[in-house]
């Protein structure tokens, strides 16, 4: 890689992450910037997102807020998976919502780290709070195989 910085690895880290991650992109999650540590995505609410009250259901909430957690925590190129993670729900999306899910890393050290991601949306109202906790597998990210579409 010609430009070795921290950032353009996590950037190249994200690149790869989400290159494989056909989920998110099925949900039409974007990658806004990607940094050491912290991450941020975005994705428009559309009426697939809907539940039976018209408004995001959780669980894409969940997935957004679990996406940038899952960039933040693997930008160092050290394969990283989550080992618990917590949502807290504080105001509804709606259809045409525009949702970025800010993750920033809180703590990491040894082969754990703590991430919160933060979700609001296009006027800056806060969504979801989510909390996700890391644990550091063997082997980097970016010498993984990217699969097909």
């Amino acid at each position: 890689m010609p430009d070795s910085t921290p950032a353009a690895l996590a950037e190249a880290c994200a690149q790869a992450l989400l290159g494989r991650d056909r989920a998110s992109r099925k949900l039409g999650m974007r990658l806004l910037d990607a940094a050491p540590g912290s991450a941020s995505l975005a994705m428009l609410v559309t009426v697939d997102h809907l539940q039976g009250y018209n408004t995001c259901h959780g669980g894409l909430l969940f997935a957004l807020a679990d996406s940038a957690f899952a960039v933040a925590c693997n930008s160092y190129d050290e394969a990283t998976v989550a080992s618990g993670c917590s949502i807290d729900f504080i105001a509804p999306a709606f259809p045409g919502d525009e949702l970025v899910a800010s993750a920033s890393e809180q703590s990491r050290r040894g082969r754990t780290g703590l991430y919160d991601v933060r979700i609001e949306n296009q006027q800056g109202q806060l969504i979801a709070l989510f909390r996700g906790r890391s644990y550091k597998v063997h082997g980097p990210v970016l010498a993984q195989e990217t699969l097909d579409d």
